[in-house]
């Protein structure tokens, strides 16, 4: 955000569904976030949503500096269409592909859609550093710059001499060999992942469970396993569907919040997907739940999962 331009008072607009890292930064450099809904067949921004917000913006001469679009879970968001709508308005893409890794929209990789990109290699993604991530630049300038800020601005002096405000953003090289030798296995991973998921799509087939969609051309890594629930068949919530799962040792967990529903956010505009104003994004927090998707998951753990989940049901 900061190559980008984005200073105090600017607006960002980024995905609602999604995990606050991906808007946090937002606030680090002062800027107001908006948040924009999803559309139901990605899960991912709205590009009804963002052509509505970016009019708006227009409107009262405060087109946002950049657009955060995540690839959540995995998922690609609708490229072809999000690209054109910021080339249009002449607003920079940050694509945050934390969760998107092996992704690819007709045959290109996620990551690599944005003006820039972003990995995470946090402890709970196909690859780990344990903590930590990747951008992703266009040219050498941005790396250059970004690599600048990122090893605490520091000229280039026998000395130590400080132009600009730098960060202690690298990564140790005991962690990066850790990342690098995964690499040799990544194929692997996204076809363990991919398979995963078929499981979970077989099981649940005529059944009041929906696992999350895929878009005509896309290849998700399915780096989880999002489903939905007919609201008529849960006795409860999913919340409570997974509380009773975990205490029999199956790790799930609910869908994620949006951002616009969270108290941190409370006040920052949004645009829904619909033009009633409802939000696509709110329903799936309403109805979703996120499955196990370990590499090391077995034949007997996929069915017990699915059978756990199924009794769990009206």
């Amino acid at each position: 955000l900061k190559y980008l331009g984005v200073q105090q008072g600017d607006l960002v607009f980024c995905s609602s569904f999604t995990f606050s890292g991906s808007c946090n930064a937002i606030l680090y450099e002062k800027a107001t976030p908006v948040f924009i809904d999803s559309d139901p067949e990605s899960y991912n921004m709205s590009p009804d949503a963002l052509r509505r917000a970016l009019e708006w913006a227009k409107s009262i001469g405060r087109l946002p500096r950049a657009v955060i679009v995540v690839d959540l879970y995995g998922l690609c968001a609708r490229w072809d269409e999000i690209r054109a709508i910021c080339d249009e308005y002449g607003v920079p893409i940050l694509e945050d592909a934390a969760e998107a890794l092996g992704s690819k929209y007709h045959g290109r990789y996620c990551g690599t859609f944005g003006d820039l990109g972003a990995f995470s290699f946090n402890g709970n993604k196909i690859i780990t550093t344990s903590g930590g991530g990747m951008a992703l630049c266009p040219d050498e300038a941005s790396y250059k710059k970004m690599l600048f800020w990122a090893t605490q601005s520091k000229e280039p002096y026998l000395h130590y001499e400080h132009k600009e405000i730098g960060y202690n953003y690298r990564m140790s090289n005991v962690c990066a060999g850790i990342g690098r030798g995964q690499l040799e296995i990544l194929d692997e991973k996204l076809r363990r992942r991919k398979a995963i998921y078929a499981y979970y799509a077989r099981a649940f087939a005529d059944t009041p469970v929906h696992v999350m969609p895929v878009l005509e051309g896309t290849e998700p890594n399915h780096w989880i396993t999002m489903v939905t629930i007919d609201p008529e068949h849960i006795r409860t919530t999913p919340e409570d569907i997974c509380i009773a799962m975990n205490g029999m040792q199956i790790e799930t967990r609910p869908a994620w919040k949006p951002m616009h529903m969270q108290p941190v956010f409370r006040g920052c505009k949004a645009f829904a997907h619909h033009a009633d104003g409802s939000f696509v994004c709110e329903k799936l927090y309403a109805e979703g739940m996120c499955l196990p998707g370990a590499d090391a998951l077995t034949q007997d753990d996929l069915q017990r999962i699915t059978d756990t989940l199924l009794a769990q049901l009206v």
